[in-house]
Order: C-alpha cells, then structure tokens, then sequence
C-alpha cells in the first residue's frame, strides 16, 4: 500500500537511497581492463560468460537489420515512424547557432558548431527490450550531423534491429553490460573507439560508464527511474496510472505525487490500489510503490514546489502551468492533464534519456547539443589590438608570463 505523509513526516524523502556503485566499479574494472589490453578476446570472454554470446562475430550486418525491419507490423512501422518525426524535430531545436557579431572596436566574434565524429549507443534489453530508446539516442545524433553511429545491445529484439534499418545505424553489435562500454571506450579490433557513450543501463553499466568517462564524454551516470506529480485538483486515476507507469520499470522506480488535497490523496491511493491489481506487470510495480514512493500532503503549491526543487526529479508533472516559472530543478516537465510522462517516453518529442538521482540540478536530458562542440572563433583588426594591448600585457606580467606580453607588443612595434 502507498504511503500517504504530511510534509513534515516526508523529509526523508529528499534524501534518495544511495545509488552505491563502488562496489560495482570494483566488479568492473576487471572488465574493462581487459577489453583495454586484450581487444575482442577480452570482449569475447566477458559475453560469453554474462551474456551467454555464442559465436565469433559481434557485428550485426545491415541484412539482418533490414530483414528485422521487413517483418516488423504496419501498425509498429506508423508508430516509429510519427514518434520519429517527433524527435527529430524537437532535436534540431536543440542545436545551438552558428553566430558573429562584429564589434565597432575591431572585434569579430563569433561561433561555430561541429558534430562529433562518433557516438555510441547502449540499448538495454533486460527485462524490456527498449527500442524507443534507441529512437531517443539515434536520432539527436543523427540531427547533429554525427558521421559515425554505434550501437550496442545484449540481445536485440527484432523491433531493436528493424529501426537500426530504419534509422541507417551503419554499426550493430551484439554485446551488452561494462564489456560494451569498454569497446565503445577503448576500441577493439572489430569495434572502433567513439567519442561520447550515451543511453541507460544498469549498475554495472553506470559504473563501467563512471569509470570510462575520463577516455570519453558520457551523457550522465542513471540511477533508478522517478517521477514527482505536483497537483492539487485531478482525476485521480490519472495520476495513479502516470505513478504505475513509473513504478513499472523497475523495483527501484519511484512516484512522489505532492497535493493540497487530502481527498485527492486517498482517492490517488485507492485508485494506485485498484489499478495494481489488474496491472500485468504487479510483480515490478508493486514493490517499487510500496517501498519507494509516497503521496504527501503539502500545505500549499510553494510548499509542494520548493519540494521538488530539492529532489530535483528525472520526471515533473504539474497539472498547472503557473507553477513553471518556480521550477528550478526538473529532468524533463509534463504540463497538464493530457500530458502524461509515457507521451514523452516514446513519441511526443523530447527526450527521454534523462538526468536521475538528483542530476537534474545540473543538466537537463539527453539532446543533439549532446553531440556537437560549439568551437569559439575570433578576429582582430590591427587597431583592435592596440586598444587591447594595455589590459593584455598588465594581466599576463601579473601572472609572470611574460612571452605573452611580448607576443602582443612586438605586433605594436
């Protein structure tokens, strides 16, 4: 049963269990030391022993993909294809502009945008296989103009394979857990090293992704999955079917609803109730309610807001859009009735790939900026320079460099 709190009895929700990975980053570090230094036969070894890999090849060729993508449904195809329309869309409005503004001192400044060369992509397909989450990876890469998109996946479902096809993922490979990231890092003698490693996965993954950050970017390191839900009038089987979707994914999800009302709170509590009983995926769900989440009663939306503020979640419903000039801190923010977090998940347009565990005081999702360096561009005029030469020498002798302030001068000479 859903617990049902008064704010002062809820302060312990702030503060998350503790996400602990150096016991998994001791586990892996083996892994990836010897993918380092042994290649493919270390690769080999670690999915054969974790994800049972039988055979030599890890790639997955573009025939397979293709034919995966020839039996995929109508049905599935239309739906790929408008949830796919929908992140490429809200991608490209994610990239930042190439600029140069020129100054009446002699100043020109500006910026421009280069794609990474390389990405790659880490698919889950543990207990749900999740190709959206491939469309959420893909796709911003692709808008930002990468060259080279990899993926890695375990065991990839049929639907994985098909909207690699789709898609024109050139690189598929079948291995999974920190051995996966390990190739995507380092490189092998079939896998080729990328620049930035993005997507979920699980504790091994994350910590294997902690450990490798320093050899290349990552997007950030996940946690268990959350949602907070801000209302104080609602139906409130709404509400409780966007807390199950949460609490579905995994025994360490977590669903805060944050209310006024303390009738809507033990109507959301019933409703959470009647819904679990018929709900297929109970067995995951219901511990997920039970331990890690709660319904609070708050004494108004400031109180319910500055909450929030302070657990930073991966997912924020609120069901009045006043309340969004006073968010601060949100992965992701779902407004309205008709906006539940599943529209995001997989089709509405921005991403689901998503700070966790309090990151989102730091950065928002996953996004084409991700993967594209914005490169600063500058040009002076002679007489720029003259003007400037005074603030240049004066701070580069304060610092004891002095071959800066002679490279300025000898050009005033």
């Amino acid at each position: 049963m859903i617990r049902v709190l008064q704010y002062d009895d809820a302060q312990d929700l702030v503060t998350r269990k503790a996400v602990r990975l150096a016991e998994a980053e001791r586990a892996v570090a083996p892994i990836l030391e010897a993918v380092r230094t042994r290649g493919d036969a270390g690769l080999l070894e670690y999915a054969r022993k974790f994800d049972r890999f039988e055979g030599g090849d890890f790639r997955v060729s573009r025939a397979e993909c293709d034919a995966a993508r020839d039996r995929l449904s109508p049905d599935f195809l239309t739906a790929v294809d408008q949830a796919a329309a929908n992140i490429r869309a809200y991608a490209a409005l994610q990239l930042p502009p190439e600029k140069s503004v020129e100054y009446p001192d002699g100043r020109r400044l500006g910026q421009i945008v280069r794609p990474l060369d390389a990405m790659g992509a880490y698919i889950p397909a543990g207990r749900y296989p999740l190709p959206s989450t491939l469309l959420m990876t893909a796709i911003p890469a692709q808008v930002a103009g990468v060259r080279r998109r990899a993926v890695v996946c375990p065991k990839p479902s049929p639907e994985i394979l098909g909207i690699c096809s789709i898609l024109e993922v050139e690189e598929v490979y079948r291995i999974g857990g920190a051995q996966a990231i390990a190739a995507l890092a380092y490189g092998t003698e079939t896998i080729p090293r990328v620049d930035r490693i993005v997507g979920p996965g699980n504790i091994y993954v994350a910590a294997a992704k902690k450990l490798i950050s320093g050899e290349v970017g990552i997007d950030f390191i996940a946690g268990p999955t959350e949602i907070v839900i801000i209302a104080a009038e609602a139906d409130p089987s709404f509400i409780a079917a966007d807390m199950l979707a949460q609490a579905e994914h995994d025994v360490d999800a977590s669903a805060i609803l944050l209310t006024t009302s303390a009738g809507l709170a033990a109507a959301v509590a019933d409703q959470v109730e009647r819904q679990l009983a018929v709900l297929p995926t109970a067995e995951v769900a219901r511990p997920a309610i039970d331990r890690n989440s709660a319904i609070v009663v708050v004494a108004a939306m400031e109180q319910a807001v500055a909450f929030s503020n302070a657990l930073a979640p991966e997912h924020l419903s609120i069901h009045d859009a006043s309340l969004i000039p006073a968010i601060r801190h949100a992965g992701s923010i779902f407004v309205g009735p008709y906006s539940p977090e599943a529209a995001g998940d997989y089709a509405s347009g921005p991403n689901h790939v998503l700070p966790t565990s309090g990151a989102a005081r730091l950065r928002g999702g996953l996004s084409a900026a991700d993967f594209v360096k914005v490169i600063s561009v500058q040009e002076l005029t002679p007489s720029a320079l003259t003007r400037l030469t005074p603030a240049i020498t004066s701070l580069a002798r304060a610092e004891g460099l002095e071959a800066h302030a002679r490279s300025v001068e000898v050009r005033n000479a």
